[in-house]
C-alpha cells in the first residue's frame, strides 16, 4: 500500500477524532458530563457508540485472522460476542440502568454497602480495561507499520495519546460522539471492501475454499520478509531468493534453490518467490487448518487437542464475559431510563450482526487470495491487504486506504471506551470524582497499557481479548447476575467470589501470556503479485 495514503487514512481518523472531542468538550459542564454523558443519551446513538467501543481490533483484524487459519471453529467468537448482548438483554441491562450508579465499583457498594467489594471491584476494572487496552494498541502499531513500514511503537503511541487527550478534555460525552461516528465508519470501511473481495473472487473462477491440503500459490508470487521469520516446508519447491535464507546470504541476485521439507529461516529483508501451484509453506507454530479441516466443526484445527472443549469455552468466556466488561457496561448508565437501556441493546443486537458477517467474508477469501499470510505467520492483518492483493490499481490502494481508515477507528474506539471506565473508577476511588481529577486518571489509565504494548510480543489479538473475557466471566457476570436477582447474596460472598473467580482468571491469562500459544505472529512481510513469470 502507498505509505502516503496510509498516513492520510489515519490522519483523516485522527482529525475527526479530535474534532468529535471539542465538540463534546463544548458540551461538557457538569460532572455527570464526564463520567455518563448527563444521562441523555439517545439509544440509537447509545447503540453505535457501544458498537464503537465494543468492535476493537479482535472484531475487526483478529477474526478474520483466525477464521483464515483454523476455519470454522473460530466463529465460537463472533456468536459469542453477539450472544452476550442478548444475555446482557435479559439479565442486566435495565436493573443496572436503575441503580442510579455512576460505576461498576459504585454498584457493587450499593447493593452490598462494603467497602471491601467496592476497592476489589475497582482493581478488577482496571485489570480487565488494561488487558483489553494492551491488544488495541499493539494492533495499531501492527497496521501502522504494516501499511507505512514505521516502527510498531509508533501506532500505538500515535492512538494513546489522541485517547487519553479526548478521554480527559470531554470525558463521556466527547467518547460517546466519537464513538458513534466511528462505528459507521468502521461498518463502511469493512463492507464496501468485501464487496468487490467477493467480486475478485467471482472473477478468478470462484475457486474452492477447501482442498485436499494447506493452500496452494494461485500464482507466482513474491514474498518480501521484513523480520526474520521461520517457516516449514510441507513439500519440496524451487523458489527465487534474493537476501539470507537458512544462514546463507544470497545477495541482491536472484538464485533458484531447492526447499525441502522441514524447517527454513528466511532473514530480515529476504525476498523468495514462488510458482504457481506450490503448495504454501506456513509460519513455525502457525498449524493452520488442512483440506476439509478447515470447513469441519470440532476438527482440532490450530492443534488443539480438545476441540468441543475449546469451543464451549470460548462461547462461555465471551458470552458471559460480555456482562463484566466496564467499558460496555458503564454505557448503560448514559441512557435516560430503563426502558431506553433495553432499545439500546436491542439495537446492539443488529448492528454487531450484521458487522461480524464481514469479518468471515476475509477470513475465507484471505486462504484463496492470500495464502502467502500462512507463511509469515500475520494472518491478523488479512483485512489490511486484501484488498490491494485483489486489485493492485489505484482503486485497490483506495479501498486498502479505506480499511487501514476503519482499523484506526477500531482502535481509538474501543480503547477511547476502555480509558474513561478506568479513569472514571480512578477518580472516583483515589481522586474524589471532579472534573479536574477525571482527567488526571485519564493520563494514569492509558500510559501503563501503552508501556505494556510497547514492551510485550503480545498474543494474537483475539485469543488476547479473550483473555480479558475470561477474567471479566470469572467475576463481574456473577456479581451482577446474583447482586440484581438473588437477595441472599451477602458481602462476604461477593468478595470471595470476586477474589477466587477474578484472581484465578489472572493467573491463567498470566500463564498463557508467560507461555505462549505457540503460533504468535512475529514475521513482518509485504507482497506482490507476478502474473505469467517463471521462478
Amino acid at each position: 500500500m502507498n505509505p502516503a495514503l496510509g498516513l492520510g487514512a489515519l490522519g483523516v481518523v485522527l482529525v475527526a477524532t479530535v474534532a468529535f472531542g471539542v465538540y463534546g468538550l463544548r458540551l461538557s459542564r457538569a460532572t455527570s458530563d464526564f463520567y455518563v454523558a448527563s444521562r441523555e443519551i439517545s439509544p440509537l446513538w447509545n447503540a453505535s457508540a457501544i458498537g464503537g467501543e465494543y468492535l476493537s481490533a479482535a472484531s475487526f483484524l483478529g477474526i478474520a485472522g483466525l477464521v483464515m487459519a483454523y476455519g470454522v471453529d473460530m466463529l465460537a467468537y463472533p456468536v459469542g460476542y453477539t450472544a452476550g448482548y442478548l444475555v446482557l438483554l435479559l439479565m442486566v441491562a435495565a436493573p443496572l440502568r436503575r441503580s442510579g450508579a455512576y460505576t461498576l465499583p459504585d454498584f457493587a457498594e450499593e447493593r452490598l454497602g462494603s467497602t471491601a467489594v467496592r476497592r476489589v471491584a475497582s482493581v478488577l476494572v482496571v485489570v480487565i480495561a488494561w488487558l483489553y487496552l494492551v491488544p488495541q494498541l499493539q494492533g495499531a502499531g501492527l497496521t501502522l507499520e504494516t501499511v507505512t513500514g514505521l516502527p510498531r511503537w509508533v501506532g500505538a503511541v500515535v492512538v494513546a495519546v489522541v485517547v487519553v487527550g479526548v478521554a480527559a478534555a470531554g470525558g463521556m460525552r466527547s467518547v460517546t460522539l466519537v464513538q458513534g461516528f466511528q462505528f459507521w465508519l468502521k461498518l463502511t470501511a469493512i463492507a464496501v471492501p468485501a464487496v468487490f473481495l467477493v467480486l475478485a473472487w467471482r472473477s478468478a473462477g470462484a475457486p474452492a475454499l477447501t482442498g485436499p491440503d494447506t493452500p496452494r500459490f494461485q500464482h507466482s508470487t513474491v514474498v518480501r520478509i521484513q523480520d526474520q521469520v521461520r517457516f516449514d516446508v510441507r513439500s519440496p519447491v524451487t523458489v527465487v531468493v534474493r537476501g539470507g535464507l537458512d544462514g546463507t546470504a544470497y545477495g541482491a541476485a536472484a538464485r533458484p534453490v531447492r526447499l525441502v521439507d522441514g524447517e527454513h529461516t528466511a532473514a530480515a529483508g529476504a525476498s523468495l518467490t514462488f510458482p504457481a501451484g506450490a503448495l504454501v509453506p506456513h509460519k513455525e507454530g502457525l498449524e493452520p487448518a488442512t483440506g476439509a479441516e478447515w470447513a469441519s466443526p470440532l476438527s482440532g484445527a490450530g492443534g488443539r487437542s480438545h476441540p468441543l472443549y475449546a469451543v464451549y469455552s470460548i462461547l462461555l468466556a465471551t458470552c458471559l464475559g460480555t456482562m463484566g466488561l466496564p467499558h460496555v457496561l458503564v454505557r448503560f448508565y448514559t441512557n435516560p431510563d430503563g426502558r431506553a437501556a433495553r432499545r439500546t441493546t436491542l439495537l446492539v443486537l443488529v448492528l454487531l450482526s450484521v458487522f461480524y458477517l464481514l469479518p468471515t467474508i476475509y477470513g475465507a477469501l484471505g486462504r484463496v487470495l492470500a495464502p502467502q499470510l500462512l507463511l509469515t505467520g500475520q494472518t491478523d492483518t488479512a483485512v489490511l491487504v486484501l484488498p490491494q492483493i485483489a486489485d493492485a490499481g489505484e482503486g485497490g490502494r483506495l479501498l486498502a486506504a479505506l480499511v487501514t481508515a476503519g482499523a484506526f477507528a477500531a482502535f481509538v474506539s474501543t480503547a477511547s471506551g476502555l480509558t474513561v471506565s478506568v479513569a472514571g473508577v480512578v477518580s472516583q476511588d483515589l481522586l474524589r470524582g471532579s472534573k479536574r481529577g477525571f482527567r488526571w486518571a485519564s493520563l494514569l489509565a492509558g500510559v501503563p497499557p501503552l508501556v505494556m504494548a510497547m514492551g510485550t510480543g503480545g498474543l494474537p489479538v483475539a485469543d488476547a481479548i479473550g483473555l480479558a473475557f475470561a477474567v471479566a466471566a470469572s467475576s463481574f457476570c456473577p456479581l451482577l447476575v446474583l447482586g440484581i436477582w438473588w437477595r441472599g447474596l451477602t458481602d462476604l460472598g461477593a468478595l470471595l467470589g470476586l477474589v477466587t473467580g477474578g484472581g484465578l482468571a489472572a493467573f491463567a491469562v498470566v500463564l498463557t501470556s508467560v507461555r505462549g500459544p505457540g503460533r504468535r505472529a512475529r514475521g513482518g512481510f509485504r507482497m506482490e503479485r507476478q502474473e505469467n513469470r517463471a521462478p
